[in-house]
């Protein structure tokens, strides 16, 4: 199951769809959802997120084996740094790895001031970088001390993060070769709105990738889509999500149809986002669906 996705990753389509946990001790309404619609059948994976904005959700690992369980296809679960030591986070990939949760999505974590649980802190013992290096050691038969594991863990294959848009190319280049130098088998974007900031992306990549030379050691970029229905959605990501660029000339398409009727807003905001879908699917097929759960427009997006 996983060497097929890592192989689709690689050499093929690939596309997966981000759920998101909700807060409730129930994650099998987001799975009924999903077969509902038959989403499953549209994509070779999904991802659980781990408490995004440090707000309190179901587990992003429990969910993971939930899905996987029924729809029988890898479910990359997403840890964060900001909520685990070193210890916590080698131990939940211990369990994570008998029951076959193995693709592993590195964060370093939104910051614990944004959270809805009063007083709470931020662990932070390192950046993403450092869960990436205790996989490695995971792989190697150890555990981040160099302590052998009888018997060794099952591959895991860690995932990472980079930002979409900067204003220094150069940076998202050297962040890619971090997250690639610390074992990274795959880099998933923030949001891409533009095919020209996805290819300037890609070419990135093909730059951090020739910069990391030794071990083999190299990795392919999968390029995020949110699609945007609302113009609120592309105001309040433009101005307040860093590494995100929304061009003007999206957000002015749904300022004109925002002032007709919600319903022409919806219209034109499906139309920009299915276009941007299906030619960056055309163009570099490795896709990350993003949609807050909004199932029935991802089913939409993905026909």
């Amino acid at each position: 199951m996983f060497d097929t996705l890592i192989n689709k990753l690689q050499n093929g389509t690939y596309i997966t769809l981000e759920t998101t946990p909700g807060h409730s001790p129930q994650f099998s309404p987001i799975i009924e959802k999903i077969e509902e619609l038959g989403l499953d059948k549209l994509v070779d994976g999904f991802s659980t997120t781990d408490n995004p904005l440090a707000k309190l959700k179901y587990n992003a690992l429990f969910a993971a084996k939930m899905l996987q369980d029924r729809f029988h296809k890898p479910v990359i679960a997403t840890m964060s740094m900001r909520d685990r030591n070193k210890i916590a986070l080698q131990s939940d990939l211990l369990g994570a790895n008998e029951v076959d949760i193995r693709t592993i999505l590195a964060l370093t974590g939104d910051p614990a001031t944004l959270s809805d649980q009063p007083h709470v802190k931020g662990v932070f013992e390192g950046d993403s970088s450092l869960l990436l290096d205790i996989i490695s050691a995971f792989n190697s038969g150890m555990n981040y001390v160099g302590k052998p594991f009888t018997p060794a863990p099952q591959h895991i294959y860690p995932f990472a993060v980079v930002n979409s848009y900067a204003k220094n190319p150069k940076t998202l280049q050297k962040k890619m070769q971090r997250k690639i130098t610390h074992g990274a088998v795959g880099i998933i974007t923030q949001p891409v709105y533009d095919l020209e900031n996805a290819k300037q992306l890609l070419e990135l990549k093909e730059l951090a990738n020739k910069e990391v030379r030794y071990d083999n050691k190299s990795a392919e970029l999968i390029l995020g889509i949110f699609p945007i229905t609302k113009l609120r959605t592309a105001q309040f990501l433009s101005a307040h999500v860093p590494g995100i660029n929304v061009p003007e000339y999206w957000i002015e398409a749904l300022r004109s149809a925002h002032d007709i009727s919600p319903e022409e807003e919806y219209k034109v905001g499906f139309e920009l986002s299915k276009n941007l879908f299906d030619s960056i699917k055309a163009y570099h097929p490795k896709i990350h669906l993003m949609t807050a759960n909004q199932f029935q427009i991802a089913k939409e997006i993905l026909l």
